[in-house]
């Protein structure tokens, strides 16, 4: 008896980490990959996003009214990056905890 209400919390969550991965994973598909960098000429500062497609590094040019919104989306993508490790680490510990089980 006990043992099956642990395989169900275990199961629960595991299906609540799969709901959260895929809502993670299409917010990804939102956000811009890659890094910020400034390059300074003359007085003024360029901020350009840069991030690799295939074997290319792509360099897209920001608007200075713009650097801030970008930097935050950036910082929000590897937070999310991070949370989506986090989470198939933690959906790995159940599948094995529920291995053999069901």
């Amino acid at each position: 008896m006990r043992l099956n209400l642990i395989l169900s919390t275990i199961l629960q969550e595991k299906e609540r980490i799969d709901r959260m991965l895929a809502k993670y994973q299409e917010e990804l598909g939102t956000l811009p990959k890659g890094t910020i960098s400034e390059k300074k000429a003359g007085k003024s500062t360029y901020f350009y996003l840069k991030y690799r497609e295939g074997k290319r590094v792509i360099s897209k040019y920001i608007p200075q009214k713009d650097v801030e919104a970008v930097r935050e989306q950036v910082e929000k993508r590897r937070h999310i990056e991070t949370m989506i490790r986090s989470l198939r680490e933690e959906r790995a510990i159940a599948e094995k905890a529920l291995e053999g089980q069901l």
